[in-house]
């Protein structure tokens, strides 16, 4: 059985991990070993990274060493975790990806996409997910969420920036269609589970139909 790579997108806020977790549970309740994993994170150096990145009190770095820093954890990830587990089938669910380094680096922070394209060609290390799913949710209501319990350093960038992060997701659903699926993120959670597991139909089967509410 050929490994599927799935990938979450989306603003901060939008649901993403609640997600992650109920999809994870309803590929494997279907017989699939699923690997969960986020970004940056994922492996030992790849957490260490993160906690660079999200620091808030690491208010200096400028927005190259982001972009960098987001990229070595990615490659990290990829060569440590991502791609044996695709090598024995699993089924890989990783809370964002290269494209959120599209839509933050280069939506958010304004650096050139197309500098952004060639440091993603290194930190992916060749992976392409199979299907992006990007939740789609209304800015102030998810950086409402998100910052409910306090911000890290990119939730304090602010409203505004995370209204061209969702910008530059909608944009590349657009412009990618075949593999990257909008989603709307709002009502009841296990409705949004059911419409992206509908989005997983073509690579996983009809999953979760039972027993979950979803």
């Amino acid at each position: 059985m050929r490994g599927v790579f799935i990938t979450l997108e989306g603003a901060d806020g939008c649901g993403k991990s609640t997600q992650a977790a109920l999809l994870a549970d309803a590929i494997a309740a279907a017989g699939r070993e699923v690997v969960r994993l986020r970004e940056p994170g994922g492996t030992p150096i790849s957490e260490k990274v993160r906690a660079l990145l999200l620091d808030p009190a690491n208010t200096e770095m400028c927005p190259e060493c982001e972009l960098l820093l987001y990229e070595a954890s990615r490659a990290q990830l990829v060569r440590q975790v991502i791609d044996p587990a695709l090598s024995r089938g699993a089924v890989v669910l990783c809370d964002r990806f290269y494209d959120s380094t599209r839509a933050y680096q280069a939506g958010g922070r304004g650096i050139d996409a197309t500098l952004v394209d060639v440091a993603n060609e290194l930190g992916r290390c060749g992976r392409v997910p199979d299907r992006t799913l990007v939740l789609d949710l209304d800015p102030g209501t998810a950086y409402a969420r998100a910052t409910a319990g306090g911000a890290d350093r990119m939730e304090a960038e602010g409203l505004a920036f995370q209204e061209r992060v969702r910008e530059s997701f909608r944009r590349l659903a657009a412009g990618e269609p075949a593999r990257v699926r909008l989603v709307d993120a709002s009502g009841e959670k296990n409705q949004v589970t059911r419409r992206l597991l509908d989005e997983l139909a073509d690579l996983v089967g009809t999953v979760g139909r039972s027993g979950d509410g979803a």
